[in-house]
C-alpha cells in the first residue's frame, strides 16, 4: 500500500506584498481614541476654547496612528508557508497549518484568510496568528473535500496590526497551488483490512487444505483415501514406486481489471456523495485486497471516450498510479460509451482474466448498452457487473401505498425494480456474475465477491 506521507501536498512559501496602492488603514483602537476626544465636546457648549482641546486631541491620536504604522513591518518582511499535514481525501478530514514568519524589528497581530475553493470547505478559512520580533507562529484549520479531482487553492491575504491596534496593514502573498483530492483512503484502508483479516487469511488457511481447490500447482505428497485419480502424478509415482498426489492452491498471478462507468448516470447523488464517488471508493478498496492477494490490477475509466487506463501491474506503484487516476475520474453528462470500453479490454486483455465492472442501467425499452457489453465479454473474461442500486426504489417498494399517488409510484417502482432484476437474472445465466448494490455496502460485496471467485477457481 502506498505510505500516506507521499501523497501529501508540497509546502508552498512566499513572502507577502502589499494588497493595493493604499495597503494601510486606521486600526479599531484609533476610533475608539477618536470617540474618547469627544469628552472635549461637553464643555464646548459653554466655553468654545474647549474646541482647541478637542482638535489637540485628535492630532495627538493622528501623530500616534503615524508613529504605529511607522514601526509596523512592512508587507515585505513577513514570509507566509501552507503546510500541509495530511493527504487530502474525499469526505475525509484533512488539516492545513499557516505559518507566518516575521523578519521585522516589531511584534505583529494578522488576520489571515486563505483562498481555499468551496469544494474543499464552505466558506474561506480565517485564522489568527501572532509573530514576535524576528519570530514566527503557526495556526491550522481544517478541510473536508466533496469533490475527487485537481482543486486550485488562491492568495492568501492578510491584516496585521501591532500591540497598539492604531493602525494596521494590509497584504497579500502568493502562494496558488494545485492539490489533488484522492477517494477516501481511510475508508478503503479500514476496509481492505477489516475484510482480509475477517475472511481472506481464513480462506486462504482453508483451501489450502482442501483438494481440488484452485489450478496453481503447490505441491507433492503421497495418495490419501479420497484424493481424485486425475491429481495423481504418473511420472512422480513411477519415481517413488507408490502413488504421488498433487495439490493446489489458488492462482496468485491472475489479472483483475476494474471497469469504471463515468456516464451521466454514475452523476446521480446517493446521500453527500455521488455514485461514481462510491465507485471509485469501492475500485480502491479491491485493487488493495487484489493487490495484496498476489494479483495483477489494471483500471479503465470512460465516459463518450477513453478517460485513464492504467496497464495490469504490482507494488506500491500500482497503488499510487491508481489512487491519481481515480482521483482524476470525472462525471460526464452524456451516456457513457459502453461498447467502446468492452471493445479496448477485448483487445487490451487477451488471456482470460476477471473484469469488475461499476456501472448503472440505463432505463430503456431496449437492452441496455452496458449489458450487451458485458455479456459479449463472458465468452473471454469472467465479468462481475456491479450495478450501483437506487436505495429509494426499495425504500418504496417496502412501504404500503396509501393513496392513489403513491400506487402510481410503487407500480413505476415495482417495474424498474423487476426489469432489473431480469436483465441481471439473464447475464448471470451467461456465465457472469451480477448483482444490484447499494452505495453504501458497494466495497464490502465487492471484496467478499473477489474473494469468492478466487475460492471457487472460477477464473
Amino acid at each position: 500500500m502506498t505510505s500516506p506521507e507521499h501523497l501529501v501536498p508540497p509546502s508552498v512559501s512566499a513572502t507577502a506584498r502589499p494588497s493595493a496602492p493604499i495597503s494601510f488603514a486606521f486600526g479599531r483602537r484609533f476610533f475608539l481614541a477618536l470617540v474618547v476626544g469627544l469628552v472635549w465636546a461637553g464643555p464646548a457648549w459653554w466655553n468654545r476654547g474647549y474646541l482647541w482641546g478637542m482638535a489637540a486631541w485628535d492630532v495627538i491620536v493622528l501623530a500616534a496612528w503615524a508613529w504605529d504604522l511607522m514601526r509596523l513591518p512592512r508587507p515585505e518582511a513577513l514570509e507566509v508557508s501552507r503546510i500541509w499535514q495530511n493527504p487530502v481525501a474525499l469526505a475525509s478530514e484533512s488539516r492545513v497549518t499557516l505559518e507566518l514568519r516575521n523578519h521585522g524589528a516589531s511584534a505583529v497581530f494578522a488576520t489571515l484568510r486563505d483562498g481555499v475553493p468551496l469544494s474543499l470547505r464552505g466558506e474561506a478559512p480565517v485564522v489568527e496568528i501572532s509573530a514576535g520580533a524576528d519570530g514566527a507562529g503557526r495556526a491550522s484549520y481544517k478541510l473536508v473535500a466533496g469533490e475527487r479531482g485537481d482543486a486550485r487553492i488562491g492568495e492568501l491575504y492578510l491584516r496585521y496590526h501591532s500591540a497598539w491596534q492604531l493602525a494596521e496593514r494590509w497584504a497579500v502573498a502568493p502562494l496558488p497551488q494545485t492539490i489533488r483530492v484522492y477517494p477516501n483512503l481511510e475508508d478503503a484502508k479500514r476496509s481492505t483490512l477489516y475484510l482480509i483479516r475477517s475472511r481472506q487469511t481464513v480462506m486462504e488457511k482453508r483451501v489450502k487444505h482442501l483438494r481440488g481447490r484452485g489450478r496453481e500447482f503447490e505441491s507433492l505428497r503421497e495418495y490419501r483415501q479420497g484424493d481424485e485419480y486425475r491429481d495423481i502424478c504418473w511420472t512422480a509415482t513411477a519415481r517413488r514406486a507408490k502413488p504421488i498426489t498433487k495439490i493446489y492452491q489458488i492462482e496468485r498471478s491472475q489479472t483483475v481489471w476494474l471497469v469504471l462507468d463515468a456516464g451521466r448516470l454514475l452523476r446521480a447523488r446517493s446521500g453527500e456523495l455521488s455514485k461514481l464517488d462510491y465507485a471509485a471508493g469501492a475500485a480502491l478498496t479491491l485493487a488493495h485486497v487484489a493487490l495484496y492477494s498476489g494479483d495483477s490490477v489494471g483500471l479503465l475509466a470512460y465516459g463518450r471516450k477513453l478517460r485513464q487506463r492504467v496497464p495490469p501491474g504490482r507494488g506500491p506503484q500500482q497503488v499510487r498510479a491508481l489512487l491519481e487516476a481515480l482521483a482524476q475520474v470525472q462525471g460526464e453528462p452524456v451516456e457513457a460509451n459502453h461498447l467502446l470500453a468492452a471493445e479496448a479490454l477485448l483487445t487490451l486483455q487477451k488471456q482470460r482474466s476477471l473484469i469488475v465492472w461499476l456501472s448503472d442501467l440505463a432505463e430503456t425499452a431496449t437492452t441496455p448498452e452496458v449489458v450487451e457489453s458485458a455479456s459479449r465479454m463472458t465468452r473471454r473474461h469472467l465479468v462481475f457487473l456491479a450495478v450501483i442500486g437506487q436505495p429509494e426504489m426499495r425504500q418504496l417498494l417496502a412501504k404500503e401505498p396509501k393513496d392513489a399517488r403513491e400506487m402510481y409510484r410503487y407500480a413505476a417502482a415495482q417495474e424498474i425494480v423487476q426489469r432489473r432484476d431480469l436483465l441481471l437474472r439473464g447475464l448471470r445465466q451467461q456465465g457472469a456474475l451480477a448483482l444490484e448494490i447499494e452505495p453504501l455496502h458497494l466495497s464490502t460485496t465487492l471484496v467478499n465477491q473477489y474473494l469468492e471467485a478466487k475460492e471457487r477457481s472460477l477464473l
